[in-house]
């Protein structure tokens, strides 16, 4: 091989690579900011990816994800989300109540953020209104108060054991959300979290595609769901009024 020949062969693999590099950058990278765990949030995520792929994104062939679970520990979380940002990351979506959503916000006022709260997110000061939010964050507010068993992301991540502690003690429990009742809970009635998620997912991609966070309304659900678990009832002696039952969007 003559030396131009080795020149021309090692330009034309620089130009390759620098265009490999170039397709690899092109590709936008969510940063997922999670309280829970993998385990606990596999539901979640794939609600979450399903809401992408409606906007157009699929992660690994179009969209990147880096995950960080901070695995209930709520004093990584601002750690987390200046990796996130490290990393250059195109957004980042949180999970798990408005302690993560103000870890992210309080890293950047410029990476666009869509949240998955827990409270009032104007009380909270993560936006200025639910119709215009303001600044580089909006998201999904799922009216979840302190009484509810289901409002912190700790709770979730640890509704096996919950329920299981209820059927011990026998005792009748009432939860904010489908999972428990599916995890072995009595009843439930709350919003759907995992059709929240997929809301996420395409509000994740309308960014993408160039809206601004400020512009896109803070959402609140305007459906619930009830669930009823027979096999707990029994269990526990009880028996569910066919009223109830007839109400029920879904009977375990």
């Amino acid at each position: 091989m003559t030396r131009r020949e080795l020149v021309l062969l090692l330009g034309g693999a620089m130009t390759v690579a620098g265009a490999v590099r170039a397709q690899q950058r092109a590709m936008p990278v969510i940063g997922f900011l999670a309280a829970g765990s993998p385990g606990s949030g596999a539901p979640f995520v794939a609600a979450f990816r399903q809401g992408l792929s409606e906007a157009g994104y699929v992660e690994g062939q179009n969209l990147a994800i880096e995950y960080r679970w901070a695995e209930s520990q709520y004093d990584r979380l601002p750690a987390l989300a200046v990796d996130l940002v490290g990393r250059k990351v195109d957004l980042i979506a949180t999970s798990g109540g408005d302690l993560v959503a103000l870890a992210a916000r309080n890293v950047t006022s410029t990476i666009p953020i869509v949240f998955i709260g827990g409270g009032d997110p104007v009380e909270r000061g993560l936006v200025a209104s639910l119709a215009r939010p303001g600044g580089n964050v909006t998201g999904f507010s799922p009216l979840l108060d302190g009484l509810v068993v289901s409002s912190e992301p700790f709770f979730t991540s640890r509704r096996e054991q919950i329920v299981g502690l209820a059927a011990r003690h026998a005792l009748p429990a009432i939860y904010g959300l489908r999972e428990f009742a599916a995890s072995g809970g009595l009843i439930s009635y709350g919003p759907s979290v995992t059709s929240t998620f997929r809301q996420l997912g395409i509000y994740a991609g309308r960014i993408l595609k160039g809206a601004k966070p400020a512009d896109l309304p803070v959402q609140q659900p305007t459906t619930f769901e009830l669930v009823v678990n027979l096999n707990t009832a029994k269990a526990l002696g009880l028996t569910i009024p066919q009223a109830i039952l007839r109400l029920a969007d879904e009977v375990v």
